[in-house]
């Protein structure tokens, strides 16, 4: 049994109607599309009329009236947090680092940072005790919702407010994510069973689910990590922590300039705390929906690939850009960058799929050929297939080998990507090598060209987006150019810099293996 099929995580009526997908399954090959249609059509088979779905739902709140009593609960925590954790004892206040003076981050208005997140916690706090007491009666999905909302903003508070108390960072973070869990993770999303429609959860023509949960497995786990390391910097930044720790660097003389460079004060919050809150909703989206999500939560899907690739892309941009406006470098910052880069190319795919459904389900008349409403509610699973292939999560501590490999399904490694990757870390070393000054702009064309050869050669290891590798070409052309514009007398580097950027656009011309089928996307895996 896989993991969103555990007892209570999903509604009784999708686990029943799973059993019937599967019995169907079984007898595939016996009827025709056009007969599964019209049965599922006119109410045959597994199909649930909105009175046995209601009856499911409110039993399935019965087997979770757990869950709602502990949001009350929550509610008389966050009430009292103030109180019990100090948030208005002036000994255990803070400073921000590097002297902040941005929004009402300064030391003179440290009492207001302080009153601001005692009336954000008493607020919420009165607000779970409502909106928890109504999620005690079913069928009830504003006040879950609420509920949930109001553990995003949880997480958002100590940051927005740069909280002067370290236990109101720690205790709203935990509230937060403990709310998020237990309105939407836990038991399901509110009233999803009253509109959901089910079936096998592989897309239509591909070899795979890019929603199954060894495939989200891996999204969670690098999620978490990224959640841990902004976290560590953003104690820092918002004054929690006087040092981080800087292996390679030095805190002192690279991470501390970084961190409190004027980039990173350009920001109203701290940097680091909106990446935390980026990486905390990444590794909690990983849990949400079932294996066909991509289907039937379109919305989240699209959310989710917001966060990982447009809003990764640009943190990553922002990391890698330390040497050429700070003239620094910071090892957990670029830790934080490289946890991203892999999370790119794992998640589009899932976003591939869902935008193939959205097409396929207008052109359908699902939802009544409404794409909104397909957005919001998904569609039906016509042309789907089970997935047979995918490994249980339960065996990853048998077989972590066969699930590890089943996390990175749609990935293919070829040699020409692994060497331009080896080639973009050659060419970020190469100025330092050469004794070129870090403030200079031929360091600038090794340190940014080296980046961009590196984070375009690992997003287009995801065969979905291997059309991209062409990107390298045009920036290994550019790097020549680049170089011999700016490097001066350093003959030496700016032949070594020809050599990289001429191999790199060489490299980036053949394909490599093409290890699975993608639908009707097969034609643009080029």
């Amino acid at each position: 049994m896989q993991m969103g099929e555990r007892g209570v995580t999903r509604p009784m009526a999708e686990q029943q109607v799973d059993q019937a997908d599967q019995s169907e399954s079984s007898h595939e090959g016996k009827q025709s599309d056009e007969h599964e249609h019209n049965s599922r059509e006119h109410g045959d088979g597994h199909e649930m009329t909105e009175e046995h779905r209601l009856q499911m739902l409110r039993r399935h709140h019965q087997q979770t009236l757990w869950v709602y009593w502990t949001l009350v609960l929550l509610g008389v925590w966050m009430l009292l947090s103030p109180f019990t954790l100090g948030y208005l004892n002036e000994q255990l206040w803070v400073d921000p680092s590097g002297g902040r003076g941005v929004w009402f981050s300064d030391a003179t208005h440290t009492s207001l940072r302080a009153w601001l997140m005692t009336a954000s916690d008493v607020i919420s706090g009165g607000l779970l005790l409502i909106f928890g007491w109504r999620s005690l009666t079913p069928n009830r999905p504003i006040s879950l919702w609420a509920c949930c909302f109001i553990g995003v903003w949880l997480v958002f508070a100590p940051v927005l407010f740069w909280a002067p108390v370290s236990a109101a960072f720690l205790n709203n973070s935990i509230v937060g994510i403990l709310l998020i869990s237990l309105t939407i993770l836990i038991p399901g999303m509110p009233n999803m069973i009253m509109y959901m429609q089910h079936g096998p959860p592989t897309p239509p023509g591909w070899t795979y689910n890019p929603s199954s949960w060894p495939q989200r497995w891996i999204m969670i786990v690098t999620g978490f990590a990224g959640f841990v390391v902004s976290r560590y910097l953003a104690m820092f930044q918002l004054g929690y922590i006087d040092s981080v720790w800087d292996p390679f660097f030095g805190f002192a003389a690279n991470s501390k300039k970084v961190l409190n460079s004027n980039m990173s004060h350009m920001w109203p919050i701290s940097d680091a705390g909106l990446g935390t809150i980026s990486y905390t909703f990444e590794f909690l989206m990983g849990y949400m929906g079932s294996p066909s999500r991509w289907r039937t939560m379109p919305w989240m899907v699209a959310f989710f690939g917001i966060l990982v690739i447009p809003l990764g892309l640009t943190h990553i941009i922002l990391v890698i850009s330390q040497p050429l406006i700070v003239h620094h470098w910071c090892t957990m910052c670029l830790l934080a960058a490289l946890i991203m880069l892999p999370m790119i190319p794992l998640e589009v795919d899932e976003v591939i799929a869902m935008g193939q459904h959205m097409i396929d389900a207008k052109r359908r008349g699902d939802r009544g050929g409404s794409l909104w409403t397909i957005f919001w509610k998904g569609g039906s699973a016509e042309g789907c297939t089970p997935d047979e292939i995918s490994p249980e999560l339960m065996q990853l501590p048998e077989r972590p080998g066969r699930v590890l490999a089943a996390s990175i399904w749609g990935m293919s490694f070829p040699w020409t990507l692994r060497a331009s990757t080896l080639l973009g870390l050659g060419l970020m070393f190469l100025p330092t090598l050469f004794g070129i000054s870090i403030q200079s702009t031929a360091a600038d064309v090794g340190h940014l060209g080296g980046a961009l050869i590196v984070t375009t050669s690992v997003i287009v290891m995801g065969e979905v987006v291997r059309i991209g590798r062409y990107f390298n070409t045009l920036l290994g052309v550019a790097i020549v150019a680049a170089v011999w514009s700016f490097s001066g007398d350093a003959i030496g580097y700016a032949l070594a810099v020809t050599v990289v950027g001429l191999l790199t656009a060489a490299l980036s011309i053949p394909r490599g293996p093409k290890t699975e089928l993608y639908g009707r996307w097969d034609k643009y895996v080029r």
